[in-house]
This record gives C-alpha cells, sequence and structure tokens, in this order.
C-alpha cells in the first residue's frame, strides 16, 4: 500500500468520526427524544411507580435529557393541573379551579407520592396563590422531624426547597400545612440531584457506547452486547452464503443474458426474472416449507443444528432475490457492451468470451462492488422473514421479538451498530474502487 493511499484511508477514517458521532446523535434523538415514555410503553400503565422507577434507573430515564443538575422521579411526575387533579383526584379538601390545585381544607395535606424518597438530594418546585394574611408551609418529615420547610408566603409567587435524605431515615413524607384561606398550586415538581451537570441521558448513552455496552433487555434480562453476540452467528451462517450463491449465480446469468442478447434465451431469462420479482417474499417461504419440508420431507423447515437446517430457507432466499438481481446486473453488462472500447475489441479479433469476462466484467465492477459492499451492513441484521419462520435464532429474529415487545435496547443497539457498519461500508467501497479500477486514485 503506498503511503498516498494511506493517508487517504487515514483522512477518510479521520472524516468518518463527525458522521458517527452524528449516527450517535440520531439514534439518541429518535429512542430517547421522541420515543415517548419508555417505561409506560414497555410496562403498561398500570405499572406501580417504583417498577417504573428501576426500569428508568437501570437505563437513565431518570436524567436530563442533554445536561442539567436535576432529574426526575417517578415517585412525583405530576407538575401541572390544567389536564386533571392526577394522583390527587381522591384525597378530601381538594379540587380544580381554573386550570390549579385547589387546596380548601384547612391544616396539613400530605402529598400523595408514589412511594418514600430514597437516600439522594431532592427539591420541591412549587407556584402557588395564597390569599388572605396567613402564609402556608411545604414540610419534608423524615422519621417524623421536620428535615426542610418552605414558607409559602400570600400572593402569587414560586419558590423550592431542597432536602438530603441519608440513609436510614424513612419514612420521608410531604405535606402542605393549608391555611383557613385556602391555597392555589399552579404547579408542583419533584426532582433528584444528578452527580454533575453533564450527568444526563445523552452522556449516560455515550458512556455505554464506550464501554461496548448497550444496555440490559428487559424482555430477556440478558446483556444486549451478550444476545448480538450470540444471534450473529446464526444470521451470518444463513446470509453470508445466501449472498455469496445468489451474487454468483445473478452475475453467471447476467453474463448468459450479455453473450446471448437480444436472443429466445436472454429473452428467456429476462421473463424469469420478471416472475421472480412479482412473487411476493412470504410465497417462496410458505411453497418451499410445504413442497421440499413437509411434502417431500427433503429439508427440516424449524431450528437451527446443523448446516442442513440452513439449506432450505438459503435456496429460498436465493430465489426469492435472484429476479432483482439478475434484472440490475444484467442491465450492467449490456451498458457495458455497447461502449466503444467493445467494439474496438472486436474490430481487434478478441472472442465474444474473451470480451465479456476480460473487458466488460471488469469494467463492470464499479457498480457490482457498490452493491455488493452496500450490502454489508444487510448481511449483520440478519433476515427477519427466513429466521422467523425458520427458527433460527438470529438477529434478524430477535430485533422483529424486540420491536413487538417494545424492547427498546435492543432496537437502539441494533440500528446503532446497523448504522456504523454502513458507515464502515463506503469507506471500503471507495477503497474497492480503486483495487478494481487504476483509474481510480486514492488521494
Amino acid at each position: 500500500m503506498s503511503s498516498g493511499t494511506l493517508k487517504y484511508i487515514l483522512r477518510r477514517i479521520a472524516y468518518m468520526f463527525p458522521t458517527l458521532l452524528g449516527i450517535i446523535i440520531l439514534t439518541f434523538v429518535l429512542f430517547n427524544g421522541f420515543g415517548g415514555d419508555p417505561a409506560l410503553i414497555k410496562l403498561g400503565k398500570h405499572a406501580t411507580p417504583e417498577l417504573m422507577e428501576e426500569f428508568d434507573l437501570v437505563r437513565g430515564y431518570d436524567k436530563p435529557l442533554i445536561i442539567g443538575n436535576w432529574g426526575t422521579t417517578r415517585a412525583y411526575r405530576t407538575e401541572t393541573f390544567k389536564e386533571g387533579l392526577s394522583v390527587w383526584g381522591s384525597m378530601e379538601g381538594v379540587s380544580q379551579k381554573d386550570g390549579n390545585l385547589l387546596l380548601d381544607k384547612p391544616g396539613e395535606t400530605r402529598v400523595p407520592t408514589g412511594f418514600s424518597l430514597h437516600p439522594a438530594e431532592y427539591r420541591w418546585k412549587i407556584d402557588w396563590s395564597l390569599g388572605g394574611d396567613k402564609p402556608a408551609w411545604l414540610k419534608v418529615y423524615g422519621a417524623s422531624n421536620l428535615i426542610a420547610e418552605l414558607e409559602l408566603v400570600p400572593g402569587n409567587s414560586r419558590g423550592e426547597v431542597t432536602f438530603e435524605i441519608p440513609k436510614g431515615i424513612e419514612p420521608v413524607i410531604t405535606a402542605i400545612e393549608v391555611p383557613d384561606s385556602g391555597l392555589e398550586i399552579r404547579k408542583l415538581a419533584l426532582g433528584r440531584k444528578n452527580r454533575h451537570f453533564f450527568d444526563s441521558q445523552f452522556f449516560f448513552y455515550i458512556r455505554q457506547l464506550a464501554r461496548f455496552d448497550f444496555g440490559v433487555s428487559h424482555e430477556t434480562n440478558q446483556r444486549v452486547s451478550t444476545m448480538i453476540k450470540d444471534g450473529i452467528l446464526p444470521s451470518l451462517s444463513l446470509t453470508v452464503p445466501m449472498f455469496i450463491v445468489g451474487l454468483l449465480v445473478s452475475i453467471s446469468l447476467a453474463l448468459i443474458c450479455a453473450f446471448y442478447r437480444d436472443t429466445l434465451i436472454d429473452r428467456a431469462f429476462v421473463l424469469v426474472s420478471v416472475v421472480l420479482m412479482s412473487v411476493n417474499y412470504l410465497v417462496w417461504i410458505v411453497l418451499g416449507q410445504y413442497i421440499l419440508g413437509y411434502s417431500l420431507r427433503i429439508f427440516p423447515v424449524w431450528g437451527y443444528e446443523s448446516a442442513r437446517y440452513l439449506l432450505l430457507p438459503c435456496i429460498i432466499g436465493v430465489v426469492s432475490g435472484l429476479g432483482a438481481n439478475l434484472r440490475f446486473y444484467r442491465t450492467v453488462m449490456l451498458d457495458e457492451m455497447y461502449r466503444d472500447y467493445v467494439r474496438t475489441a472486436f474490430a481487434k479479433g478478441v472472442s465474444k468470451s474473451g470480451v465479456l469476462f476480460k473487458h466488460v466484467l471488469k469494467n463492470a465492477m464499479i457498480p457490482i462492488l457498490t452493491s455488493v459492499v452496500m450490502a454489508i451492513p444487510f448481511l449483520y441484521t440478519g433476515s427477519i422473514l427466513l429466521e422467523t419462520f425458520f427458527g433460527i435464532p438470529g438477529l434478524g429474529r430477535m430485533g422483529i421479538n424486540a420491536i413487538n415487545s417494545s424492547d427498546f435496547d435492543v432496537v437502539k443497539a441494533l440500528v446503532m451498530i446497523g448504522g456504523v457498519i454502513y458507515l464502515i461500508a463506503s469507506l471500503l467501497t471507495d477503497i474497492c474502487y480503486a483495487m478494481v479500477d487504476p483509474r481510480i486514485k486514492l488521494k
């Protein structure tokens, strides 16, 4: 490898880092920014706050999205009361007034938290409106002792009170002392202190990726990295042979079409490719399982015990993709057949087979390589339908199960790794271009 080529590769790798960062950010935004509440989606609306809190803690969802000193806790998540009273609805002396929470029962009213707070530093934030001349109080008790309080003065105002809960102090409750004039609360929020300003969901995700840790599957309770390691071999053992055989057969048939172009053989292959493209993928799977598996009993139709179990899905994969591949490679070959260098080769007496294999195939390698190298990322993800219908424990089957069960950690890991492999494949494409075409220089 020349120094110029090496410099080009190193420069391309350096240029990949901004793109890699973009993939990381996009993946994070899709799953953390716009995915809704993962704990609610996964566990359901009837899950207890403590169970949802545990889900958040393991995956960092209790932290702020990008940066911030304060996160959230499932002990109390209601902030405004415009859409209803939420957890306050069944309490005595509580009602809704002009989109605010109205407490009109004098004395202490306990704030309905989902569970007792764990040892940490917390903050209550409150916006209130208070008439009369007597103040109200927001008080935090731990083991029956007052550990923090905030005076709510008459008028319209807002304030906050921070408090730390050391180990061994429980239960911890919060109560609001209401005067005779009543108290209106516009907003009430509870936050938990982060370790530092950058202790957020985004940097939690970055730290995971730096350790090649993709979290824990809530469905199987396994490390996602372990699940991917276990599933990648079954996927590749199916997709790689299927891809190689399909590629060789497609290119060979495309060369035959180019050799016999505009003849009955060429037109027959075109007709076959159209028919293959017109039949749905599922039809090939059902027909293959019923005829070759169930009726003739030539192949097993379920499991992953030996190479024999991969033969039928591999054949179905090759046949179902043959039509589109043949049309593509045939077009590439015929496009080269009408170029000037082909006419020159024929004029010099080069045989038709010599033109096809020494000139046409070589010059057609650019689009072929583009198709081949950019298909590499899809080999990693496996074949969703084939793995599902044939019981192959690969990444494709794992991915579809994760989507059906809302297993966000698994889906996010598969999307992230697929994007990185696609990025690497684009670099390999440029290198392969220079290897097969001397006109292309890596510089």
